[in-house]
């Protein structure tokens, strides 16, 4: 297939570097030319333009990769769906569930397949952890408890990410997004929302830390805490189910050599049997998720994650921010 990847930065270079196996660059596209122009060089294909709308109408291009700040993201992916392309949109889709819902119309109505980069589900541990999820070994789930965090740079309060007219929010939506999906893809819909979003310590508009705690309809509990205050990049992520607990620590990188711990009771309970598994190896989760992407489309299949859950995982974030009095969204419909 033939990508038209629209956000050249950090984020647009990693989509370059996942892309399947025989599939290529067809468009790159930046509101700074020169930075599309340097993503065409590395891929040593394709052409550079600066508007993605012209992006998006290229008829050389299958498949949209959008992967701009947050307040442009529904805008192109609605134009890539008018376009009739199939769109892998990064999370969190929109600043707001509104947007995401227009984006949910606007697919139905075209027939296109939108699938949300939630791109953590395909970190090497978590698929393992499903696995085991799935063989029955952990009986019920109970709870799982999941953090987050790093610890800015030098100048991050001025970044595009501390203004909510282009970021919708803070770190709840940023790295929190995250916890909120794969707690929800452990767990399941979550019909109470609790907890609150602040500002510790950069002198910005937008929430540095967010504690949540989420339940199901049968009582499972997800507790998440993500923070921009962390100092040391850290990521855990504990499940635990009536017959077993998996942990999961680091995402490989400057996050730690990503792990899976898993302790599976004894019958006479004490100490449990204990296994390990590593995954030393480079982060192939976006290669993993774009490769299901490209099934998707081929089998005509609905996406996980698609729109559905990236609407869920906002509405959580709309929620704690309505409740810790953030009012980010007060942008007017669009689409």
């Amino acid at each position: 297939m033939k990508y038209a990847i629209i956000g050249c930065g950090l984020i647009g270079k990693k989509r370059l570097a996942g892309l399947p196996a025989g599939s290529e660059l067809a468009v790159a596209c930046d509101t700074n030319l020169a930075r599309a122009e340097e993503l065409m060089k590395a891929a040593k294909t394709g052409r550079a333009v600066s508007d993605y709308k012209q992006a998006v109408a290229d008829s050389r291009v299958d498949v949209v990769i959008v992967a701009t700040i947050n307040s442009e993201l529904a805008d192109v992916s609605a134009a890539a769906i008018r376009a009739g392309k199939p769109v892998l949109v990064e999370k969190p889709a929109g600043i707001s569930v509104r947007q995401v819902d227009e984006l949910i119309a606007l697919a139905d109505q075209h027939g296109v397949c939108v699938r949300v980069g939630f791109n953590h589900r395909y970190h090497p541990a978590l698929l393992q952890a499903r696995e085991i999820l799935s063989s029955g070994a952990m009986g019920d789930l109970m709870f799982l408890r999941a953090r987050y965090g790093h610890g800015g740079r030098v100048g991050y309060d001025q970044e595009w990410r501390a203004d909510p007219k282009l970021s919708g929010g803070g770190e709840l939506i940023d790295q929190g997004i995250h916890l909120i999906d794969l707690a929800g893809w452990f767990l399941g819909e979550f019909r109470t929302i609790e907890g609150h979003a602040t500002t510790c310590f950069w002198k910005m508009p937008v929430d540095d830390n967010a504690f949540l705690s989420l339940r199901t309809a049968k009582g499972q509990t997800a507790w998440l805490h993500v923070s921009c205050t962390e100092w040391k990049n850290l990521f855990s992520f504990e499940i635990y189910g009536r017959n077993a607990k998996l942990q999961i620590d680091g995402l490989g990188g400057s996050y730690g050599v990503e792990k899976l711990y898993h302790y599976q009771m004894k019958p006479e309970m004490g100490p449990p049997d204990t296994r390990v598994y590593e995954f030393p190896g480079p982060d192939e989760s976006w290669r993993r998720e774009l490769n299901e992407f490209e099934k998707d489309i081929q089998m005509k299949r609905k996406p996980a994650a698609g729109l559905k859950e990236a609407k869920a995982a906002l509405h959580v974030v709309e929620e704690i921010y309505r409740r810790s009095g953030f009012n980010f969204d007060s942008t007017p419909p669009k689409h």
